[in-house]
């Protein structure tokens, strides 16, 4: 017979219940992670117009 260690003994809670192990976003994966703010949207419009001729 072995003996038993300290991990052995702790209790395991295998519930759902739990927070999620990884967030569905990451801060990077964000406009802000990104370096861009929302208030940028208006910028896209000069950006679209101002596309070169190559792009169709």
């Amino acid at each position: 017979m072995t003996p038993l260690e300290p991990d052995d003994l702790r209790p395991v809670d295998l519930s759902d219940d739990g927070p999620p192990i990884l967030p569905d976003q990451t801060g990077d994966d964000t406009d802000l992670g990104w370096g861009d703010w929302r208030e940028s949207a208006g910028d896209d419009d000069r950006l679209l117009e101002e596309r070169p001729p190559h792009w169709g």
